[in-house]
């Protein structure tokens, strides 16, 4: 047998093979998959943007509003649900991450394929919530103009989301993961911009500053320059560079906490 015969197989194509593994399960469950991210999304866009505004509640606008702040929300927990899950469990209980561990793939590869594969499905979530918003609201905001900002915005988002899963997954102890959702989950919801643009929020600055401070704002604002740009909104440049940046904090903070766990 020769040495290439006995030669391990290359990084990339064992984090490939892994990433595929990973994407073939999901295509299995698909369907469950999209009824525990769509759910909740989908009840937001139809009591705010639909129910609230056949009551006369709320102004015919607000669903053109609301739906890019909904597509943006979808891909950032769906992230955030996708990574820090998972780890838990294969920390703490199936401990299937040894399994992975023991691929020939370097352990910083093994936690960038976990985020990589997370916001592939929040991508997949994002993109089911356009046709859900047709149906729901009987239209949605969409401008070929901004085609390429919504696209890049929501792929940002997904690996911000992805990225603090990662962050969530690893620093947080199995037996507090269901406190520390509760605690950061909602927060993030409803501070996140999803339902307001950013901007109109200058009357409560304690609250702006607050909410200047989620990663969600950032891409509802994005979404929301792209789909109705004639709402006053944060400008596209500086919501790709908060998101940039909390990318790069959160990746590196995440791949710490994932080196330290499987040391640990």
């Amino acid at each position: 047998m020769t040495a290439v015969a006995l030669a391990p197989p290359k990084s990339g194509r064992a984090f490939l093979a892994i990433l595929r593994r990973d994407i073939t399960v999901t295509g299995r469950e698909l369907p469950v998959f999209l009824a525990q991210v769509i759910l909740q999304p989908l009840f937001l866009l139809f009591v705010f943007g639909k129910v609230l505004t056949v009551l006369g509640y709320a102004s015919h606008g607000y669903a053109q509003l609301l739906f890019p702040g909904i597509v943006a929300l979808t891909a950032v927990l769906t992230a955030i649900q996708s990574t820090a899950l998972p780890l838990v469990l294969e920390f703490s209980f199936t401990m299937e991450i040894e399994d992975r561990l023991l691929a020939p793939l370097k352990t910083p590869l093994v936690a960038v394929e976990k985020v990589i594969f997370a916001a592939l499905r929040a991508l997949v979530a994002a993109g089911v919530m356009f046709p859900v918003g047709v149906w729901v609201l009987g239209g949605i905001p969409w401008r070929a103009a901004g085609a390429g900002q919504t696209i890049g915005v929501i792929i940002l988002g997904a690996l911000v989301g992805a990225s603090m899963g990662l962050v969530l997954g690893t620093f947080v102890p199995p037996n507090r993961i269901n406190i520390m959702f509760a605690l950061i989950l909602t927060p993030l919801l409803f501070t996140g911009s999803s339902q307001y643009p950013w901007p109109s929020l200058s009357r409560i600055e304690w609250f702006q500053v607050i909410a200047a401070c989620n990663p969600l704002t950032y891409v509802s604002e994005g979404l929301r320059g792209a789909m109705v740009p004639e709402v006053h909104h944060i400008a596209g440049w500086i919501c790709v560079l908060a998101l940039a940046g909390f990318l790069l904090g959160l990746l590196a903070l995440g791949m710490r906490g994932f080196s330290r766990r499987v040391v640990s």
